[in-house]
């Protein structure tokens, strides 16, 4: 057997600790982390692409779809949609965002559509374009009631850094994007280890956030491989839920009750699309 002499025996403990520390680390984020579902709605067969939500009232919840440039304005407790509120021509919308009277409709090319007075029979529609376009496939849209801005991600291809997204916020009196980023979300986080593609930016897919209206922690939901990714108000990942298809065919919106109460949405793939409301617990 061959002896570690005095020289490489601090080396030694070194490596092996900072094994050890690498293996807890990715044990704590890899654990099973639990979430239940409270309620569920089945929507409509015009909403099985439902693609955005925003919280309106206790009784109403505002979306968008895939298809068509409309708002829908879902009744939660008489389970019915209520109404539809075109704004313009259609296309591919994603993201739905609410502030008082005015809405925000993002399209997956980068344009951003403000619908002021949206109850109105013909509110005011303006849009701006934001430096992303189509290969970012852009699917998320938050309003960030404590900086008075709007939170965009890409989806795919962020035009700044192949190997993370980036949390944007567009200013709302300026109508632009801020020059920096707010938070990078690395694809090579050990948060993420579980999850890598041979492809980086495909390792983590945004389809839409919310902030939470208690802890002010980013909540980022991914459709493609259903999961939900906390952030810190610092911008760390500080754990990562796995959603089970069977609740979440393809989620792509969430939003948040002013209490604190979840509610994300899924795409029906060949069923009906739905809203459920859901508790998290680790």
């Amino acid at each position: 057997m061959r002896y570690l002499n005095n020289y490489t025996r601090p080396a030694f403990l070194l490596l092996s600790l900072l094994i050890f520390s690498t293996l807890m680390g990715l044990q704590s984020f890899n654990k099973a982390k639990n979430y239940t579902v409270l309620n569920t709605w089945q929507l409509p067969d015009k909403l099985d692409e439902v693609s955005g939500i925003a919280w309106v009232d206790d009784q109403k919840m505002l979306m968008v779809e895939d298809e068509h440039a409309t708002l829908y304005l879902y009744d939660l407790k008489a389970k019915k949609l209520e109404r539809e509120i075109p704004f313009g021509e259609d296309g591919d919308f994603e993201g739905v965002a609410l502030h008082k009277t005015t809405a925000f409709a993002m399209r997956s090319d980068g344009k951003l559509f403000t619908i002021t007075n949206y109850l109105n029979e013909n509110p005011s529609v303006l849009t701006y374009q934001t430096p992303f376009s189509h290969k970012s496939n852009v699917e998320t849209l938050e309003f960030d009631s404590r900086q008075n801005q709007l939170l965009i991600a890409p989806k795919d291809d962020d035009p700044n850094d192949s190997n993370s997204k980036g949390i944007y916020a567009f200013d709302l009196k300026k109508h632009e994007i801020l020059p920096h980023t707010l938070f990078r979300i690395e694809m090579n986080d050990k948060a993420l280890e579980a999850y890598k593609s041979k492809k980086a930016e495909r390792t983590f897919r945004p389809s839409d956030l919310a902030v939470h209206p208690q802890t002010g922690e980013l909540y980022v939901l991914e459709g493609v491989h259903p999961k939900l990714l906390i952030m810190t108000k610092k911008g760390a990942i500080k754990s990562v839920f796995k959603l089970d298809k069977k609740h979440f065919p393809q989620p792509e919106g969430i939003t948040f009750s002013p209490d604190g109460r979840l509610f994300i949405s899924s795409e029906g793939h060949g069923g009906s699309g739905s809203i459920s409301e859901i508790s998290l617990s680790e």
